[in-house]
């Protein structure tokens, strides 16, 4: 009984050796996994004074997690607005200045009125009304004078404060740069900063990468292009300790269109091929899928 139990025993192991050895080369392809990456870099210079980030944070699309000093930029707007306020109170109330001047002008033209119902009953002099028509002439000129002078003063006033509002808003512009933002939804992977560095337009403060939305970048030869196309669910096997893989749907997002020579880390079905073609799948990430883990497909 001994002897039998031990070749069943034997029998079952050689089983499962051949179940595995077969079930490890059952795919079209294998390659890595990736994720796409950000490198998020300053776009602001000065000390960081805040950064509130640690490596394998999950941040939101438009998070603020840290700031670049602003003293400097703060003081600029601050003396920005004070000339503005300045230009603004020369200008010229154009109406307030040339009240007096129109008052007068009113007044001419009732004497002027006054002394023409005089002259029509035969009662007034033309002398006195031809010396008011002119005195009135006179006036309305320089009333017209006064007020384009006026007018063209605040222009000019005006032309400076757009000019000082346009630099304003480039501060704010500058200011808003100053505060760190993620562009993305997605996991902090490395950070390269930290508070109370100098930090220096386009110098990379951390990277970002969605892992939640995985892909695994593979090549397939030119006969397994035949069958493939994009938008196909294929599945995808990723590595789960030393002999076990986990299997995960997947759709092919990306084929490159130019062939390339096959990659010394990459193997293919058709070991024999010298040219390949790079193709993407898209993978849900359970949070076992690491960056730089070995997977596989099948389109079967």
């Amino acid at each position: 009984m001994r002897g039998i139990g031990a070749i069943t025993s034997a029998f079952c192991m050689l089983a499962m050796l051949t179940s595995c050895g077969g079930d490890s080369h059952n795919y079209d392809a294998s390659g890595i996994f990736e994720a796409t990456e950000i490198l998020v870099s300053a776009q602001a210079s000065g000390q960081i004074v805040q950064l509130n980030l640690e490596e394998g944070q999950v941040l939101m699309s438009g998070q603020s997690v840290g700031l670049i000093d602003t003293t400097r930029l703060s003081l600029q707007k601050r003396q920005l607005l004070a000339s503005i306020t300045a230009l603004q109170n020369r200008k010229v109330n154009i109406a307030l200045q040339t009240a007096p001047m129109k008052q007068e002008i009113e007044k001419q033209k009732i004497e002027r009125q006054r002394f023409q119902n005089l002259l029509d009953s035969d009662a007034g002099n033309r002398k006195t009304l031809e010396d008011i028509e002119a005195q009135l002439d006179i006036l309305e000129k320089h009333l017209q004078a006064q007020t384009e002078s006026f007018e063209k003063s605040n222009r000019s006033l005006a032309a400076e404060i757009e000019s000082l509002e346009a630099q304003l808003a480039q501060i704010g512009d500058q200011l808003a740069k100053c505060t760190i933002v993620s562009p993305a939804q997605g996991t902090v992977l490395a950070l390269y900063a930290r508070e109370g560095e100098l930090a220096t337009q386009g110098r990379g403060l951390f990277k970002l990468a969605d892992v939640e939305s995985m892909f695994l970048r593979v090549y397939i030869t030119a006969d397994q292009l035949s069958y493939l196309r994009l938008g196909q669910e294929v599945r995808v096997f990723a590595d789960s300790g030393r002999k076990d893989r986990r299997e995960y749907s997947g759709v092919i997002t990306w084929i490159s269109d130019k062939a390339e020579f096959t990659p010394k880390t990459i193997q293919t079905r058709d070991e024999r091929a010298n040219l390949v073609y790079a193709m993407k799948v898209a993978v849900k990430n359970d949070g076992l899928i690491k960056i730089g883990m070995y997977g596989e497909i099948s389109a079967e």
